[in-house]
């Protein structure tokens, strides 16, 4: 008996269609896989942003609280000469040393900090008594 002219092996269009099909596969995952890492160090990213933008609010908020606590000192005896640093619950703030003397021309400088996140605050005092007359008071980059 002779054999069918049929032959079993593979046809190379059907092998090459399998490969094809696989390689596709596996480009489009590891494309999704790419995608979802980025968004994910995006995420991260953004939220550490976030947090130290907060922590800078709150680290102004507190050095802008120590030079108000500075003035009313100042208005209770104008001997106060500051160096004091003063810890709140959402961080810490110094009153650093009051240039000046007496009644008038006081410089308060101040700095609040939130974990690692400082901000300064510089207050010009003109006159401390009877009513504090306030130049300037500003946020700088350095003393």
């Amino acid at each position: 008996m002779r054999s069918p002219k049929h032959s079993l092996a593979p046809r190379p269009f059907v092998k090459s269609s399998g490969y094809a099909v696989l390689l596709s596969v596996l480009l489009i995952t590891a494309v999704a896989g790419a995608i979802a890492v980025s968004l994910l160090l995006l995420g991260v990213g953004s939220s550490r942003t976030s947090f130290a933008f907060q922590q800078s609010i709150q680290a102004r908020g507190l050095a802008d609280a120590c030079a108000e606590e500075a003035l009313q000192r100042l208005r209770e005896s104008v001997w106060f000469s500051g160096g004091e640093t003063l810890t709140l619950t959402s961080g810490t703030c110094e009153i650093q040393a009051i240039a000046g003397t007496g009644n008038s021309n006081r410089t308060i400088q101040t700095v609040g900090s939130v974990g690692t996140i400082k901000r300064k605050v510089k207050v010009i005092v003109t006159t401390v008594h009877p009513t504090p007359v306030i130049s300037s008071w500003q946020e700088v980059g350095s003393f």
